[in-house]
């Protein structure tokens, strides 16, 4: 959750200090109307944040052995 929160900032930080980057970049897209580099940008986060919260998720089961994966009918109970 904090890299999500990392690249947002990285945005501010970029436009507040006038330094090349791609939150500079998605900034001047969006004053521009640059519609397809807006999406190219969204995708590219998009795909970077869900990427990095996949290989988290699957480091838990190498760093806890305690972390086992629930089978679909065992958390059902009546």
């Amino acid at each position: 959750m904090r890299f999500g929160r990392l690249l947002a900032e990285a945005v501010i930080v970029e436009t507040v200090f006038a330094w090349p980057g791609i939150g500079r970049w998605m900034v001047e897209s969006i004053y521009d109307r640059d519609y397809p580099a807006i999406q190219g940008f969204v995708l590219y986060i998009a795909a970077v944040f869900i990427l990095i919260n996949i290989v988290v998720d699957l480091s838990y089961r190498v760093l806890d052995p305690r972390v086992r994966p629930a089978s679909s009918m065992s958390n059902l109970r009546a």
